[in-house]
């Protein structure tokens, strides 16, 4: 709203004022939805909703809303999927045409102010709506009603496993997984599918899972292969760090631009893991970098992580960060010579007449065929790297879309937790912790907690993925830092899920409250897409809160909700990628570890550095009765690791590889 204020279209928040206007003047409603970081969003806007004769047609005929779909995702999801039905495909800009009682009959993404691309334009658009609405009003409510009943079954596909019998998870059906996912590898340029490609941080998760349990040589070379391919391209930012959305080429080469937290927070998650099962430093350094770039770029004063770099600067997709090679010689002069060969950069560009920097050689192939040592290269890289980000910070920089989410800052509470664990580094634990604090005292509010946060304003009731993230990431928390606090607030934050976002005919959850009346549809997310699906997290949140608890509802919750999903997991694994790691640990056995001495510090650190895929982590200094778990363990000078699995408690060890041959053995 606040970027489309200036626009001529009279636009409407989604609210009461809307939405009454819209039955009181029987007038069609069209919600636009984007985000504020959205290129083609940008378009459209400079397009068509700057124009003061397709504004004025707009104005006329509709009730305009305008939605950021960052804000308000249970209404982007209900929308999107009603032009997925219509049109076959979905995107942003998102627009639908509504009928006064918000139900959708027709809608569309982009659309042109002239006929182009096999697309309408925008003006004939409206007014094939507007006739449509005068001359074949029946046909509009009819065509509206039985497209909400599609989004009303589509939401009841998957019914829950109504038997007494909890499930089986077989490491065959995980084979299964795994071979489907290799079917659908770039074993070249790494990730999966073709172009655009999306970093896919999920699957990648269950490969290194994968090779943990199975010992498998190709799980972990093709997520090193996709890991490495990222790294080195054009969707991470070789001079800023961090990593933009997604690539539109296969090699990963040209993004679009827009750097959105979640991405980074999630790229940092599985980086974490590829460090820790390789001690591959360049993965260190990424993880650094990336993090480092998150503090500088998309952190408040207060500690809060804000949303998204927009992709466009002075109207210009990518302008902030691409570089000519006249540029670069006049910058670096004699140093010029040997950065640009390192990254990738000609005097005729490498995407659109410019060069995008990536790296397309291994460091030390390169410095071997250069005959310089590693460290030297090293050296006079990083000089150029700092003489042209200085450069490039005087540039005009791309808008800050400086709301911040609930959702997203918790997934990166757990990116900054699961750094610390892997590099030991203090101020990524400082960062987690701070940002959760932030979180409590801004968005938490007489025992509710809200979806986003700007100017000291709390706004929008939080969602299931609010919660779900927010759960998961305090267990991370507790699990770095041993503070059983966390778990008792993660316990209430689960009580409240269960009983404001259950269905009682079925074990998934609403992606809104129970008291949220202004959706059409109480849509359950199913699917693992940009950000993990709430329910994935949720059924490892369940089970592994059931187990600190002793709760055996929430286990058995866990275990249905995953029996529920099992076949579409084997057969559509790229869509369902949490998911598949929740199955792969089912299937594996889920290890209890807890940890216990006078002092722990070292045998602690030594464990957080160890990658296990899927694990229930609790440590303790102090005799404690209260958890199942730490009751009646030995507090002796020398700590101890106990290890318990599918029912089944070994001997105490003292050594993090002892206690890995253990949960191998199984």
């Amino acid at each position: 709203m606040l970027q489309h204020a200036h626009n001529p279209v009279d636009w409407y928040p989604w609210g009461e004022e809307a939405l009454s206007k819209a039955v009181k003047e029987d007038k069609p409603i069209l919600v636009s939805i984007g985000y504020a970081a959205c290129h083609w969003c940008h378009v459209m806007e400079k397009e068509s909703f700057e124009n003061t004769d397709t504004a004025a047609v707009m104005n006329e005929h509709f009730v305009n809303i305008k939605i950021d779909r960052e804000e308000r995702p249970d209404l982007d999801h209900i929308y999107m999927d009603a032009v997925q039905a219509i049109q076959g495909q979905g995107g942003w800009p998102l627009n639908v045409f509504l009928t006064p009682t918000r139900k959708p009959f027709f809608g569309g993404t982009y659309f042109p102010p002239q006929r182009a691309f096999n697309r309408s334009s925008w003006p004939e658009i409206l007014a094939a709506v507007v006739e449509s609405f005068k001359v074949r009003r029946n046909e509009i409510e009819s065509q509206a009603e039985n497209l909400t009943n599609h989004l009303e079954e589509s939401n009841n596909i998957l019914q829950s496993i109504r038997t007494k019998e909890l499930p089986h998870f077989s490491k065959e059906q995980v084979k299964e997984i795994f071979d489907g996912l290799m079917k659908a590898a770039d074993t070249h340029e790494g990730g999966f599918g073709k172009a655009p490609k999306f970093p896919q941080t999920f699957s990648i998760a269950f490969l290194l899972g994968y090779h943990f349990q199975e010992n498998d040589a190709l799980a972990l070379q093709h997520a090193c292969l996709s890991i490495d391919k990222m790294i080195n391209g054009g969707i991470y930012d070789q001079l800023g760090g961090g990593f933009a959305r997604y690539s539109t080429d296969a090699g990963w080469l040209a993004p679009h631009f827009e750097k959105m937290l979640y991405d980074n927070a999630l790229l940092v998650m599985v980086l974490c893991d590829a460090y820790a099962i390789t001690g591959n430093e360049i993965y260190k350094k990424k993880i650094i970098e990336t993090i480092g770039f998150v503090e500088r770029e998309l952190t408040s004063p207060e500690g809060g992580f804000y949303s998204a770099l927009d992709a466009d600067s002075e109207g210009v997709e990518g302008k902030f960060y691409v570089w000519s090679r006249e540029e670069i010689d006049r910058i670096l002069g004699d140093e010029a010579e040997l950065f640009c060969e390192y990254f990738d950069v000609t005097s005729t560009g490498n995407w659109e007449q410019t060069n995008i920097l990536r790296v397309k050689e291994p460091h030390k192939e390169f410095a071997d065929r250069k005959r310089m040592n590693e460290e030297e290269l090293k050296e006079k890289l990083q000089i150029a790297a700092d003489k042209l980000l200085y450069v490039r910070n005087k540039r005009v920089r791309p808008l800050l879309d400086d709301k911040i989410l609930l959702s997203w800052n918790a997934l990166m509470i757990t990116a900054c937790a699961k750094a610390f664990a892997a590099t030991g580094i203090r101020s990524f634990r400082d960062s987690a912790e701070k940002n959760a604090s932030f979180l409590w005292e801004n968005l938490f509010s007489n025992g509710n907690w809200k979806h986003t946060y700007k100017k000291s304003e709390a706004k929008y009731p939080a969602f299931l993925d609010d919660h779900a993230y927010l759960i998961q990431a305090l267990l991370h928390l507790q699990e770095i830092s041993g503070d059983t606090s966390y778990l008792e607030k993660a316990k209430v934050l689960t009580e409240e899920v269960c009983c404001n976002f259950s269905d009682e005919e079925n074990v998934f959850f609403y992606f809104t409250r129970t008291d949220q009346l202004d959706v059409i549809v109480r849509k359950k997310e199913l699917y693992d897409g940009a950000t993990p699906s709430g329910n994935a997290i949720m059924a490892w949140n369940l089970y592994y809160l059931g187990i600190v608890f002793n709760t055996e509802k929430w286990v058995d919750r866990a275990f249905k909700m995953a029996a529920a999903m099992q076949q579409v997991i084997i057969k559509y694994p790229t869509s369902f990628g949490v998911w598949t790691t929740i199955m792969q640990g089912l299937a594996y056995g889920i290890p209890e570890i807890v940890l216990a001495g006078k002092d722990i510090r070292n045998l602690h650190s030594d464990l957080l550095r160890t990658f296990i895929p899927f694990k229930i982590f609790q440590s303790t200094t102090l005799p404690n009765q209260t958890f199942p778990l730490l009751e009646n363990k030995l507090l002796t000078e020398e700590s101890r690791l106990y290890f318990c699995k599918q029912y089944a408690c070994q001997s105490p060890v003292n050594e993090v590889t002892r206690l890995i041959q253990m949960i191998k053995k199984g």
